[in-house]
């Protein structure tokens, strides 16, 4: 029998103005930077952990106006060991944390609401921390009352050692870990003890081998025959001079702990290997350490449950030791909640473990119900996107397609069209692989609160495919507002042409002629452009839209028309136009 904190509310707190937040056993927090993941975090810390950093400047300000207090609310539940939740708690989690603290939903499950509050107290310039356990788990929305506006209930402390909360921020170091005595393996090393025989025994063996080096080596005995000189000069009755190479009392070995990774010839200290390698082993120190406190835990016949938050630990890591770090970390006992910028842990993670924190006019936080998906949607989204296109947990718009000439011309409209590249705003280009693979890009999208368009081919076959999924998709968004048609019965190529960018078209097709030689291109080339300037409409067609030539002719083509100093093509400022209403962005003409 175990526990979970199943909800998070913030109303607030830095970025985070008024949002809730689902938790599993292990959840994934994704998402573009400044989008509150962080500051997710560290409101668990206001309220499971430390509080010392707090400062004004974490008080929700809009325009104006700052909010006069912080309000975090945790939903905690009783589960069994795999996380699904149970209708009661156990008998050990139920005497720590007292009756008084449980409460009963309708249907007699069993649950604890906490409230932390946070003000400031301009008298004595501090700030004040009250804790209350609520009466009830309102509703988020419902009409007329916010869900912090609900009375706090009773004040009454919730800290409990065996629910340990840890925070590990990305500039973390192993290095700098041997060094604190307050890390986690600082932390570690002063709890090390040995039977007395075993202090005797070993501190022996340092003795004889501290006799050894120095008795081998000249200089450190020529040291130590001139440091006796020292008795002549003083008023001492000195046992005598000992030089220690080796730290002499067992209690003392921590302070000279060294780490060696080794490769397969001979090992390296650990300050000779790289950030990723050091950063990997700090967080493994944490598990280490975790499990130390579990081992603990089990001796006493306690409960524990540690609470994890772990920012980006992807940090300097390879793709391939990023995967590997993410089961590590879901190995470890206890809550972890994981902030990342990486598509590879966030593709190892289930879907039902993905957060998206996606910043509009407010921060919101998107995920995907599996519950209510089938299992053949469930492996659709999974091998169709995440494993393929994982860079989308971190995107603020998506453009999705059918083909390469798209993902080839687009990002070179958008950036003549918006004056910055699609990276610098959050803008992808998503070739979804045929007409009739949107669904669950769709569905992906939609759960995770990121705003998509689809830019679709025209043909009979194509149009009616795009429609009917949208039509089964969970989205509220008319057609018009989300999908850009091309004219009816036209692919890309062919409303390139009817647009009228046929000269430009031509000149990428002349800038695209070979010849063996420079002595045959002088004499064919004048005749090669006189007969390409004579290609009419469907020669032009056949020629760009070929299989083989769609990805080479695309971004070239786009090049020549901005070259042109043309309008880009009305369906292109169509698109870009809602995008850039979607982005709040001003696009100069």
């Amino acid at each position: 029998m175990s526990i979970l904190i199943k909800t998070v509310r913030i109303s607030g707190f830095r970025g985070l103005k008024n949002i809730e937040v689902g938790l599993e056993k292990t959840t994934i927090l994704t998402g573009m930077n400044n989008t509150g993941k962080t500051s997710f975090l560290k409101a668990l810390q206001i309220t499971l952990g430390n509080r010392q950093f707090i400062s004004q400047d974490d008080f929700f300000i809009q325009g104006s106006t700052t909010n006069e207090k912080i309000i975090i609310d945790l939903l905690i539940v009783p589960t069994d060991d795999n996380g699904i939740r149970n209708e009661d708690f156990s008998e050990n989690w139920e005497v720590l944390f007292t009756t008084e603290r449980i409460s009963n939903d309708d249907t007699g499950n069993a649950f604890i609401p906490l409230r932390t509050i946070i003000t400031f107290d301009s008298i004595n310039n501090s700030f004040k921390t009250q804790q209350h356990i609520l009466q009830i788990w309102p509703e988020f929305k419902q009409e007329g009352t916010d869900w912090f506006d609900v009375n706090s209930g009773k004040k009454s402390g919730f800290h409990f050692d065996e629910m340990p909360f840890f925070y590990m921020d990305a500039q973390r170091d192993i290095l700098e870990d041997t060094k604190l005595r307050n890390s986690y393996l600082g932390k570690m090393l002063s709890k090390i003890e040995y039977s007395t025989d075993d202090i005797k025994d070993i501190e022996k063996q340092i003795e004889l081998l501290n006799e050894k080096a120095v008795s081998s080596s000249n200089i450190l005995t020529n040291i130590k025959t001139s440091l006796k000189e020292l008795d002549t000069a003083m008023d001492t009755h000195s046992e005598g001079i000992e030089i220690t190479p080796f730290t002499k009392k067992i209690r003392d070995l921590n302070k000279g702990l060294t780490i060696y990774y080794s490769d397969q010839k001979e090992p390296f200290s650990m300050e000779y290997h790289g950030m990723g390698t050091r950063s990997w082993s700090s967080l493994l120190t944490l598990k280490a350490f975790i499990a130390l406190l579990s081992i603990n835990a089990d001796k006493e016949l306690s409960v524990f449950f540690p609470i994890l938050a772990i920012e980006e630990p992807e940090a300097h890591l390879h793709p391939n030791a990023q995967k590997k770090l993410y089961g590590q970390i879901d190995a470890i006992i206890g809550q972890k909640i994981i902030s990342t910028h990486s598509p590879y842990i966030a593709a190892a993670a289930e879907l039902n473990q993905i957060r998206s924190f996606y910043k509009g006019e407010s921060v919101s936080c998107g995920q995907i119900d599996t519950d209510k998906l089938t299992l053949e949607k469930i492996r659709k989204i999974n091998r169709q996107v995440v494993n393929t296109r994982g860079e989308i947990f971190f995107s603020k718009v998506i453009v999705f397609f059918e083909g390469e000439t798209e993902e080839q011309a687009l990002p070179v409209f958008a950036q003549k069209y918006f004056g910055k590249s699609p990276v610098e705003i959050g803008l992808d280009f998503v070739g979804v692989g045929g007409s009739g693979n949107y669904l669950p890009f769709i569905c992906f999208s939609e759960s995770l609160n990121i705003p998509w368009f689809i830019f679709s081919d025209a043909e009979h076959n194509v149009a009616q495919s795009v429609k009917c999924q949208h039509r089964n998709s969970s989205t509220v968004r008319k057609e018009h507002d989300c999908i850009v048609f091309l004219d009816s019965g036209n692919d890309f190529e062919k409303q390139l042409i009817v647009d009228g960018f046929s000269n430009e078209i031509k000149k990428v097709i002349f800038s695209l002629e070979e010849y063996p030689d420079e002595r045959t291109k002088a004499t064919k080339q004048p005749i090669k452009k006189i007969e390409i300037e004579g290609y009419d409409d469907e020669k032009i067609y056949q020629i760009i839209a070929g299989k083989k030539n769609k990805a080479k002719y695309a971004p070239l083509v786009a090049d020549e028309i901005i070259r042109s100093n043309k309008e880009l093509p009305p369906k292109i400022i169509s698109l870009f136009s809602m995008i850039s209403s979607i982005l709040k962005m001003e696009v100069k003409s």
